[in-house]
């Protein structure tokens, strides 16, 4: 007499569901940490952006511009200790991410008179570190901002 039955038994069947089950266990933690990567390397960027933008501004007007962001507003940037009749940057002048709406940007020690320095945080707040951004340091850590 011939079997003539076809297909997988049970067993296989289990045994391939434990393997995917393993490997999804495995995998899906780490591409949660990648994603959270992904958007700290965008704050990043934003913050080496919004730094290149404030030694442009010294080396052509002798100043800094304070910038803050919150929501899905563009980033505000008003004159800091820039002299009167100063070009301001625009949002455009920056890193295209800066007007990401989950980008938060805030200026802690904001530029004015004769305070020739400042100290500006960016961070997403789908990430997992803020940036501080300082006229001669782009340092990462802290929480992210909420």
């Amino acid at each position: 007499m011939k079997n003539t039955t076809q297909g997988f038994t049970l067993i296989e069947l289990l045994i391939v569901i434990a393997i995917i089950g393993i490997l999804a266990a495995v995998l899906i933690p780490n591409l949660l940490g990648a994603q959270k990567r992904a958007y700290d390397t965008s704050a990043q960027s934003c913050a080496k952006s919004i730094q290149t933008a404030q030694a442009t501004a010294q080396i052509d007007n002798q100043g800094y511009f304070s910038i803050a962001k919150s929501g899905t507003a563009a980033p505000t940037i008003t004159a800091g200790s820039l002299p009167s009749g100063a070009t301001l940057p625009t949002a455009t002048d920056l890193a295209s991410n800066c007007s990401d709406q989950n980008i938060r940007i805030a200026t802690t020690t904001a530029p004015s008179g004769s305070n020739a320095t400042y100290v500006i945080t960016v961070g997403d707040i789908r990430g997992s570190k803020t940036f501080t951004v300082t006229p001669s340091n782009l340092t990462g850590g802290g929480n992210a901002p909420s």
